[in-house]
């Protein structure tokens, strides 16, 4: 193998985003590259996505202009990724879902946490000193479900 590997030993990392739409690139940017370079297999492109809708909803759901902080934690059994605001009330329906309706497929927005639910092997939230910190995990690929 070339580069670095993954065994035991966690890697991670840990960056403060600007609280605006800007911080969703750098995020999943953050995020490929980090799993590319320790060519961890978790699937890379849902992480990618995951953490651009946890990213998308502390920007637009959380006030003030303070930064947020993204939080990626690559382990051999999987990945997590966090990522904390400065607002304290839970992310509406992310572990427990509200009434059973479909999105409206004319509108943008009310998807995203029904993906992260629906994608990630679990998710939650958890209050931290300074607001809270929203989390999913996603587990290793078996071998034959590993892109080539």
């Amino acid at each position: 193998m070339n580069g670095p590997t993954l065994h035991d030993t966690p890697a991670s990392w840990r960056i403060a985003l600007p609280h605006t739409a800007a911080a969703v690139p750098v995020a999943r940017a953050l995020v490929r590259t980090a799993m590319a370079e320790l060519e961890h297999s978790a699937d890379s492109d849902t992480a990618e996505l995951l953490t651009a809708e946890l990213v998308a909803n502390a920007v637009e759901h959380t006030a003030g202009d303070g930064p947020i902080e993204l939080v990626v934690e690559l382990m051999a059994t999987g990945c997590q990724v966090e990522v904390h605001d400065p607002d304290p009330a839970p992310p509406g329906n992310l572990t427990v879902p509200g009434p059973v309706e479909p999105p409206d497929p004319w509108q943008e927005h009310g998807r995203g946490l029904l993906l992260i639910r629906t994608l990630s092997s679990s998710c939650g939230h958890r209050p931290t000193d300074s607001g809270k910190a929203v989390w999913f995990r996603l587990p290793v690929l078996p071998a034959q479900r590993r892109p080539a």
